[in-house]
């Protein structure tokens, strides 16, 4: 029988294995070429019809708070369902799995970065300096400590387009923080994902008229089902449940795995490189998080 403490370490474990893979299977639908807005919106759209029928009562009863706040869920929706997913499967088109993991690293960071500018907690120096080293991680990645690339501006679009999820999911989590709804957690998430598809449908129709058709087979199916039910949900629940038990401070370090776990994956898979630029960025990107989770001394 596993002790409490115990039972949130594989509920959060199985939470960051489950994210992590994402970057993998996004990485095999570029292979398969599957249309990264497509995927996604199909990805949602199953995810809101699985927890429709755990969420709408709540979501009718609440319909004037959620109206009152609509503004607010849409800007969370447009974030983190209709950008920060889709943006990291089309970059997964260009770059590397272990370059992207080790970029959305330091979202964790950014998060005080927006945390700050938006006025939502105050920042002190240690929170500052972790900001400067993790974004400096992110450019060594970037340019692969090339200067050529700098002088040349030629740099892989995948990574450009991953720094603008990486800041996506930054604001989402830092507006997260500022506003409590009187929503449960599966209810947010389906007014969310809600949110998030209005403005992702557009994009998958133009997608599709771009001739960017996606084939009903097996690579494509085996991909949905892997994004819908594991990262979309599996993590989701697992991640509450862990919450629950330890609490959000100690649970939060276990986000620190998905680099791990996908540079792993991807070495296997995908045969990746960790080149030496990987490891100096890391380098960089771990400095920022232990300074960024440092108290002042008054603290």
């Amino acid at each position: 029988m596993f002790s409490k403490d115990k039972t949130a370490y594989i509920f959060l474990i199985l939470a960051t294995l489950f994210w992590s893979g994402n970057f993998i299977v996004g990485k095999a639908a570029s292979l398969f070429d599957i249309p990264p807005f497509t995927l996604n919106f199909y990805r949602w759209t199953f995810a809101w019809l699985i927890l429709a029928p755990f969420t709408l009562k709540e979501i009718y009863r609440l319909k004037s708070h959620i109206f009152y706040n609509l503004k607010y869920i849409l800007i969370l929706g447009i974030t983190s369902i209709t950008l920060f997913n889709s943006i990291v499967y089309y970059s997964l088109q260009f770059t590397q799995v272990i370059s992207g993991v080790l970029m959305i690293s330091t979202i964790p960071v950014m998060i005080i970065l927006f945390s700050s500018l938006l006025k939502i907690e105050k920042t002190n120096f240690f929170q500052i300096a972790g900001v400067l080293f993790s974004m400096f991680g992110v450019i060594v990645i970037v340019t692969q400590l090339n200067l050529e690339k700098i002088r040349e501006l030629s740099f892989n679009k995948g990574d450009l387009s991953i720094i603008v999820a990486m800041l996506s999911w930054a604001l989402y989590s830092a507006l997260l923080k500022r506003k409590k709804l009187e929503l449960s957690q599966l209810s947010l998430l389906q007014v969310i994902i809600s949110a998030g598809l209005v403005f992702l449908f557009p994009i998958y129709i133009i997608e599709m008229n771009q001739g960017r058709h996606v084939a009903l087979e097996l690579p494509f199916l085996l991909t949905l089902t892997y994004v819908v039910l594991f990262p979309g949900l599996a993590s989701f629940i697992c991640w509450i449940k862990g919450i629950a038990i330890i609490g959000a401070n100690r649970s939060g370090i276990f986000l620190h795995l998905m680099p791990i776990f996908s540079t792993i994956l991807a070495i296997f898979i995908f045969k990746e490189k960790f080149m030496i630029y990987h490891l100096i960025g890391a380098l960089f990107i771990i400095s920022g998080i232990i300074l960024s989770s440092k108290k002042k001394v008054n603290d």
